[in-house]
């Protein structure tokens, strides 16, 4: 019996095997497709792929016989077995409509919007399915609450930015003049540095630090018109792309020194005056590593016990620096060159073009204290510059009648005694302070023969003509210093109008 049944199970293989092989076939036939509506992987026809990558850099594999695309892989998840897993097990759940042939399914604002669809319909929050092949996973919405608000309630808002870090000191050289150039090209958009400027030095009681809102209201054409009258030897003071009182006595300056009749709503005019005397009122500068180097100091206080500590009365930036080469105002110059890193060498900024100083010898000054005017005219007599001053105060007026310089220093220290100056402060012992262009006196003394009066410099540029000073008579650091290189010990200094120190003294 067992050998019949042996028998007739050979026969029976041996019939299935020979129709197996008698099966016909045709070439191109299709071959069954695996659907993908259980969950798997939708298969192509013969195997034939063709793969694609799209601009997103997701991995696109198309049915290279129908055209149909299979999957999309994207970078992030291409190789990364666990999101695969997920996006597996989200279609076993049927989170994703098996219809769904939308293109980007990574994109954040696709799946936001799949999300709150989601939220409509169903009318609860659906939260992605936990990767069951990591214990230590947790995906779901409450696993990571809201941040906390200031008072320890829980909101959806997301906490502040960090704060910038203040930066570190450096040790620096010294700094050396520098020129421009004014026909650099223009400031290629690949020097703009990050967003995050590095933060002036702290306030230690002394100078306030620098906020480049304050020069919103500044306008080119009004600083253009400010370098042309800087070039034409009558000096607006700083430039900062505003009118005011220095710039209308400039004008007059100006137009009696050129012989012209320049008005400042003469836009034409004032183009072609550019044109004429060196061209565009601004340039392009590139930091050097000297202008990143310094030296520099972190603050100047303000009492004078404390200046006289310092190794110098250096300034406190590369802003600082480079705004006074350039006769502009720290704020103007921070304005018009936002996002650059000015400690940078290599950084190209934009400053003002104010062309050649004054050459000709100066044989008598005038300083008007109604006008706070200071003029200064060759030995013919006449007016070759003239400067925004500072001159004096009701309390302390400046001397009257003619005087003389008597001697003339650059860089000096300034020698505090307030039993002969004013006193300042609690000092009461003669102090020495340091020279340099924050000092007392700024960068430049031209003596008179008036003991303890001057001509001089002045740490806060943007002030002259707009304060007081102690009786001397107070300049820009940078007009001080041209109107240094025009005189010499002799040269007559005529104060007119105004008070006087013997008027006060009999009243």
């Amino acid at each position: 019996m067992l050998r019949t049944i042996f028998t007739l199970s050979v026969l029976a293989a041996g019939l299935v095997f020979s129709n197996a092989f008698a099966a016909p076939t045709r070439d191109g036939a299709a071959q069954p497709v695996r659907t993908a509506g259980s969950g798997g992987i939708l298969l192509a026809q013969d195997g034939n792929l063709d793969i694609y990558y799209d601009a997103r850099g997701n991995r696109v594999i198309v049915d290279a016989d129908t055209g149909k695309v299979i999957a999309i892989q994207p970078p992030q998840t291409r190789l990364d077995r666990r999101a695969l897993r997920r996006e597996s097990r989200m279609r076993e759940l049927g989170r994703a409509p098996a219809d769904d042939d939308r293109y980007y399914l990574d994109d954040p604002q696709d799946m936001a919007r799949f999300r709150r669809k989601q939220l409509e319909e169903e009318g609860r929050v659906i939260p992605p399915p936990a990767d069951e092949y990591d214990p230590d996973s947790n995906n779901s919405v409450d696993a990571y609450p809201p941040a906390p608000r200031d008072d320890g309630s829980y909101d959806d808002n997301y906490p502040d930015a960090p704060q910038t870090a203040e930066p570190r000191a450096i040790k620096r050289q010294p700094l050396n003049e520098a020129s421009i150039d004014p026909l650099q090209p223009a400031v290629p958009a690949e020097q703009a540095a990050p967003s995050d400027q590095t933060a002036m030095p702290p306030k230690a009681g002394g100078k306030n630090t620098v906020d480049p809102s304050l020069s919103l209201g500044a306008r080119q054409d009004v600083a253009a018109l400010q370098v042309l009258l800087d070039r034409g030897g009558a000096s607006p003071g700083v430039i900062d792309g505003r009118f005011g009182s220095n710039v209308d006595k400039a004008i007059a300056a100006y137009n009696e020194i050129n012989g012209s009749s320049l008005k400042s709503t003469d836009a034409v005019g004032i183009q072609s005056a550019l044109s004429q005397s060196g061209g565009d009122a601004f340039a392009n500068y590139t930091i050097t590593a000297e202008d990143a180097a310094g030296p520099y100091v972190a603050s100047i206080p303000e009492d004078y016990s404390q200046k006289a500590q310092l190794n110098c009365m250096c300034y406190t930036s590369v802003t600082e620096a480079l705004a006074e080469r350039f006769h502009m105002d720290e704020n103007y110059l921070k304005s018009i060159n936002k996002g650059l890193d000015f400690n940078r060498p290599g950084t190209i900024i934009k400053v003002a073009n104010f062309g050649k100083l004054v050459s000709t010898p100066v044989a008598r000054i005038v300083a008007d204290k109604t006008k706070k005017e200071v003029y200064a005219y060759d030995a013919g007599g006449k007016l070759v510059a003239a400067y925004p001053a500072t001159i004096g105060s009701a309390d302390t007026p400046s001397p009257t009648g003619i005087h003389a310089v008597s001697r003339i220093a650059l860089d000096p220290n300034y020698t505090y005694n307030p039993n002969i100056n004013f006193k300042q402060g609690e000092n009461d012992k003669i102090l020495t302070v340091p020279p340099g262009p924050n000092g007392p006196v700024g960068s430049v003394w031209i003596a008179l023969d008036k003991p303890t009066y001057g001509i001089h410099g002045t740490p806060e540029p943007s002030k002259i003509g707009k304060t007081e000073s102690h009786g001397c008579v107070r300049l820009t650091n940078w007009d001080a210093r041209e109107l240094a290189k025009l005189v010499s010990p002799g040269v007559t200094v005529e104060f007119v109008g105004g008070p006087s120190a013997d008027d006060v003294a009999q009243q």
